[in-house]
């Protein structure tokens, strides 16, 4: 069999952990890259991993600066600030419950 340079195939397997760690930082990093760029729905996920510590070291302060550049946008991310990684604002829209919502 053929040595992948150290893929799962090869003799040099890594613990399953590390390879999904290393998943999240580089997931991490191109969601970083895309907010930069002005896309809403990743400064949204950016705010999130960084309130969760999801792929980068956790940071309240990092987590809520994002939230409020998407938030110029949309103030409705606010909802889904401390949510898990990938949880939508639009998804929050529909999760409100009657007794929120005016009459």
């Amino acid at each position: 069999m053929e040595n992948n340079g150290g893929s799962s195939c090869g003799g040099d397997r890594q613990k399953l952990s590390r390879v999904v760690s290393d998943c999240v930082r580089r997931w991490f990093q191109d969601t970083l890259k895309e907010a930069k760029a002005g896309d809403l729905a990743m400064q949204v996920l950016v705010g999130q991993m960084y309130y969760n510590g999801y792929g980068v070291p956790k940071d309240t302060q990092k987590g809520r600066i994002w939230m409020m550049r998407a938030s110029r946008v949309r103030s409705s991310v606010w909802k889904v600030s401390n949510k898990r990684p990938g949880y939508n604002a639009s998804d929050s829209d529909s999760d409100e419950s009657n007794g929120d919502a005016p009459d």
